[in-house]
């Protein structure tokens, strides 16, 4: 397996595939088995900032009395939180591959103390998903990219494990952000989080939401700005997410410049054990290829090194759409 292996956010990783946010990750069992079958490390079940708020909402105060209130808060707040510590820790007792937690969120709040806590119970890095929906017609985009840059900001000043932050698709200029998120210390990025969509039952006549699986066909989305991003004379690591299936498409994200790959839709279908099939997969191609190291073919593909950069771009499209048959 040393041929697969690669670094991420400054850990070894044996293998480039990293079993990604998830109930496959939300016990020591799945956590054991995704190690076992070769994965490079995993990202915890996410703790959700919604949910944290929701316990705290839920809970019946008297009113007239703050300090109480403050005081359930804080307890609730505490007690969810130790939860998921504890996962890290017996995470941390029974792996010897990185095991890095997940903090879903949606602002740049109070919260953040909760990365010491998770810091100090043994993380190897925090990965940051942060699911901000802007419906606010009057707030501008970069008022709204604020909050991005506020929040690592804060995580930066409070722990000092490798941070990732796990972007959405739907932005102005992906590569500014990235590159902000470089300038405040960011150790890497995730490319891309699925958020929920909504889909509509015809015969209920009710909003339902839309598959939460990933198709192979979404590589497409994630593939140019995987390529345009390992392009940039900055030095952040590049985690590839969404529609990887195989190991073929593992490879596909590496060879554009990804420097880890997260999976999960697969292991859902074909069980955890499906990330042996896939590194072998993987250095079957690389036996057939001649490469001794994933180092040895990363990054070939990239917006810079490839010799023809300009399928990444607008030209490509004119190209195909005009051409008469």
């Amino acid at each position: 397996m040393d041929k697969l292996s690669v670094r991420y956010l400054g850990l070894d990783l044996k293998s480039p595939l990293i079993v990604s946010s998830s109930r496959l990750t939300s016990n020591i069992e799945h956590l054991k088995e995704a190690e076992e079958s070769g994965a490079g490390a995993v990202v915890l079940k996410s703790l959700f900032e919604e949910q944290i708020n929701h316990h705290i909402s839920t809970i019946p105060v008297s009113p007239g009395y703050p300090e109480a209130e403050d005081y359930i808060a804080n307890y609730t707040r505490s007690n969810s939180v130790d939860e998921y510590l504890a996962l890290i820790r017996k995470a941390k007792e029974n792996l010897s591959i990185p095991v890095i937690p997940s903090i879903n969120c949606y602002s740049s709040g109070g919260w953040t103390g909760f990365a010491k806590n998770i810091a100090e119970a043994g993380a190897d890095a925090l990965e940051i998903n942060v699911f901000y929906l802007p419906v606010d017609r009057k707030k501008s985009a970069p008022d709204s990219e604020k909050i991005y840059f506020d929040l690592v900001e804060k995580l930066k000043k409070t722990i000092r494990i490798p941070i990732a932050v796990k972007l959405g698709l739907r932005f102005s200029n992906i590569l500014y952000i990235i590159d902000q998120l470089y300038m405040r210390g960011v150790e890497g990025v995730v490319m891309f989080n699925r958020f929920y969509e909504p889909d509509i039952d015809l015969n209920k006549i009710e909003i339902i939401p839309a598959s939460i699986f990933s198709s192979e066909i979404e590589k497409r989305y994630v593939l140019r700005w995987i390529g345009m991003a390992s392009a940039q004379d900055i030095k952040i690591d590049l985690s590839a997410s969404t529609g990887v299936h195989s190991g073929n498409d593992a490879l596909k994200y590496l060879l554009v410049g990804a420097n880890s790959v997260q999976v999960c839709s697969v292991l859902y279908e074909k069980g955890i054990k499906y990330i042996k099939t896939m590194n072998h997969q993987m250095e079957e191609w690389m036996d057939a290829g001649g490469y001794k190291s994933v180092n040895d073919f990363r990054g070939k593909l990239n917006y810079r090194k490839y010799s023809k950069p300009v399928v990444y771009e607008r030209t490509q499209f004119m190209k195909y759409f005009s051409t008469e048959d």
